[in-house]
């Protein structure tokens, strides 16, 4: 990289840099996608523009700074410590820039931009209902809401297209976010079986009739991250080894109804479950969901921001869950 040179300005001494790289918020902004989602790919995605173009861009920035800013793992892009040092450098002033165009924008158009909101189906069905009627007692709070899976809701909040996600903790990476996470709630992961099936005095698999052994060995599982399929997998294989798995699907909504049907049982959050119709809960022994709301750390103190995160945890201290069980002796391990 270039050195600056000394040039004297009265009798005081300052910097004065010689010609080099030019960081612009477009490079900045690239910069920040590809180190927030990790892959050209996931960054291309954010900043709507063909992944080759990204990569010359980020390839551009290295040579013209002089330094590699990422190490390339397969399909990963890894921060180098050039790479983190900027990242903590370029956060604030894009968060600033960020905050900028959308004063400017709400003062140009005259207009109050609605709270955008974006979060997992099962959140958005429970949660956020109780939590909109504390928000808009005076009936002015106008929301935008959008669904999708953990990573969808990642990619939005990343590209600003909403302001607060709300989603479990768990199924994102710790290091994959640059947002405040506030916890909501905690959802208990639950074994739902066909309310036919009491397993509450079963000791032994054998206990229970051929039937019943053969519900309780069928598993339908949800299909979200790898990370959430391997877990379900890994306790199905301790737990109960002979079980197979007869369904994946990809909603709890699905899954649940299967259950009902005498089809299998499966593990789900048990705010999936509603009023629980038809099943019976256990607790699985599982890591509960940790239900957060994810905003950016220049948001999360203004007014209606913060007005909408106090009625989210409002709504997770008021959400009344189904009755759950304890973990069945049939399951319980020493």
């Amino acid at each position: 990289m270039p050195k600056p040179e000394r040039a004297a300005d009265g009798p005081d001494l300052r910097l004065v840099a010689q010609a080099g790289p030019e960081l612009t918020l477009r490079k900045l902004r690239a910069f920040w996608a590809v180190a927030q989602s990790q892959s050209l790919t996931g960054a291309a995605k954010i900043l709507g523009i063909a992944q080759p173009s990204l990569s010359q861009q980020i390839i551009g920035l290295e040579q013209s700074l002089g330094v590699a800013l990422f190490t390339r793992r397969s399909n990963r892009m890894i921060l180098t410590e050039a790479g983190i040092l900027m990242l903590r450098k370029a956060e604030p002033v894009l968060r600033g820039m960020q905050e900028l165009e959308d004063t400017l924008a709400a003062y140009v158009s005259g207009a109050r931009h609605p709270l955008r909101l974006a979060g997992v189906e099962s959140l958005l069905r429970t949660i956020l209902p109780e939590a909109l009627r504390h928000m808009d007692l005076d009936g002015t709070t106008e929301c935008d809401l959008l669904e999708g899976a953990p990573a969808d809701v990642l990619e939005m909040l990343y590209s600003r297209r909403v302001d607060i996600g709300l989603l479990a903790a768990n199924s994102i990476a710790e290091a994959s976010t640059g947002f405040i996470q506030i916890p909501i709630m905690s959802d208990p992961t639950v074994l739902a079986v066909p309310e036919a099936l009491d397993l509450g005095k079963v000791a032994r698999l054998s206990d229970l009739s051929d039937d019943h052994q053969a519900i309780l060995n069928a598993s339908i599982q949800i299909a979200f991250g790898s990370q959430h399929s391997r877990r379900i997998e890994s306790w199905f294989a301790e737990m109960l080894p002979q079980n197979r798995m007869t369904a994946r699907v990809r909603s709890f909504e699905t899954a649940l109804s299967m259950v009902r049907a005498g089809l299998g049982v499966c593990i789900v959050p048990a705010l999936s479950v509603g009023a629980a119709p038809g099943l019976r809960l256990y607790h699985a022994g599982i890591e509960p969901r940790r239900i957060v709301a994810l905003i950016q750390p220049a948001q999360h103190r203004s007014g209606r921001h913060a007005a909408a995160i106090a009625a989210l945890q409002a709504a997770g201290r008021e959400i009344r869950l189904p009755p759950i069980a304890p973990l069945p002796p049939l399951l319980a391990r020493p």
